[in-house]
């Protein structure tokens, strides 16, 4: 990997994955993202004030820009349950939406939310000074958003609490390194994955800020070479606990992002709330140690190839892994290359080669059900011993997960051909 790729980041650089302007030379694009963040942060009021829709104008752009008790206001204000939800279905379309809105509906929604609309002045066009897209990425620091289609990640270390602080520390470290490494792995075969992370204490979320089929493709095997990474840190440590046993969630599901001040300034990483927040930390309590668990979703997604929206669900996802996985052949990992990566979905084997592919209940803490698939990953290498990441269905036994469904049989998922051989 060249030095280029290793050096570090500064929040400008997060807007690079953005389709630059024609003609423009990175350094004036990083030009006019400054100039924008500085008009937009006179108005932000160190965090009073968000920004709720905006449109672009010959030179400049207007925004619809309120303080944030406005969410609660405008709903507060219905004079009816119909009234009230016509309002919240409003406001989640509003804050769903990625693009600005056009002169129409901008008007119209000012109109609705009692606002008056104030220009942003700018020298230049922001379709060709910086490209439309990455316009709507810079005015996000300065709202909410919800997000349906974006997978997140939890990553838990197990037996966390019952640790000495020191102890604490350095596992915390441990993860991060292998967050850094499965990163540099990515980039090596060019996925620049424009991640962000937030912990939870004891673990980590971790979430692609791009959106889209491939973005959460990219997330899907961050995890897994995380997850590698913390496994040969467990093996190289001798089982003296300075790695630490990992449990890890992924899911897709709807939350709230938004950027929190931090001094005077707004952070240059989001943070998420919401549902799928929420299912991941009661996933992460019944999954077991070494477990890999997969939310149930059916959510469409954005095709980042031809710009088409597409229904995706988890076991589409999961067998959309395998071309991607594919062409990670060739990667060092613990000082051999990857030969063969296989991921997949758990089942009772249906004979021969063959494996069912088994859905779970589990029951949270609040008696609330929510439906899991266990998941898999084996990496094979030319010169060195497999690695076997998850838990194979036989070894869930202590598993608290109800079995609702089992589909058909699969086609073979290169399962380990000996119960001795996972460690």
């Amino acid at each position: 990997m060249s030095d280029e790729k290793r050096q570090r980041k500064s929040w400008l650089d997060g807007f690079m994955a953005y389709p630059l302007p024609a003609g423009l030379g990175e350094a004036q694009v990083r030009s006019n993202i400054v100039l924008l963040d500085q008009r937009l942060y006179a108005l932000w009021c160190l965090g009073e004030n968000l920004i709720f829709a905006w449109t672009p104008t010959a030179r400049g752009i207007t925004v619809l820009l309120a303080p944030h008790t406005l969410l609660i206001e405008f709903i507060a204000a219905a004079d009816s349950a119909a009234d009230k939800r016509r309002r919240e279905q409003l406001l989640e379309t509003l804050l769903a939406r990625q693009e600005h809105l056009d002169a129409a509906a901008f008007e119209a929604t000012a109109l609705e939310l009692g606002l008056s609309p104030q220009h942003v002045p700018l020298p230049f066009s922001p379709g060709e000074g910086l490209g439309l897209p990455l316009v709507a990425a810079v005015v996000e620091r300065y709202g909410i958003r919800l997000v349906e289609d974006r997978a997140v990640i939890l990553l838990d270390a197990v037996g966390f609490s019952l640790l000495s602080p020191l102890e604490q520390v350095v596992q915390l470290n441990s993860l991060s390194c292998s967050v850094n490494a499965a990163y540099a792995k990515l980039l090596d075969r060019e996925i620049n994955i424009n991640f962000a992370r937030t912990t939870t204490g004891d673990g980590f979320y971790i979430w692609n800020r791009m959106r889209g089929i491939a973005a959460n493709v990219e997330l899907y095997q961050l995890m897994q070479f995380i997850l590698a990474d913390n496994a040969l840190a467990r093996e190289r440590a001798g089982g003296k606990g300075k790695a630490p046993q990992l449990r890890a969630c992924f899911h897709v599901g709807s939350h709230y992002e938004f950027y929190q001040s931090e001094g005077l300034n707004p952070t240059s990483f989001s943070y998420l709330v919401g549902q799928v927040t929420i299912e991941l930390a009661r996933m992460i309590e019944r999954a077991l140690p070494g477990q890999i668990l997969v939310g149930k979703f059916r959510t469409m997604m954005r095709d980042e190839s031809d710009g088409s929206q597409k229904l995706v669900d988890s076991v589409d996802f999961v067998e959309h892994m395998r071309g991607p996985m594919q062409k990670l052949g060739g990667l060092p990992l613990g000082g051999a290359e990857i030969d063969e990566i296989a991921c997949y979905l758990t089942g009772q084997r249906a004979g021969g080669r063959e494996f069912g592919l088994n859905e779970y209940e589990i029951t949270d803490k609040h008696g609330l059900q929510h439906r899991v698939y266990n998941a898999k990953l084996n990496i094979h290498r030319r010169d060195g011993e497999p690695i076997y990441l998850g838990l194979r269905d036989e070894d869930l036994r202590d598993f608290e997960g109800r079995v609702v469904a089992s589909a058909a049989s699969q086609p073979d998922k290169q399962e380990e051909a000996a119960p001795g051989a996972e460690r």
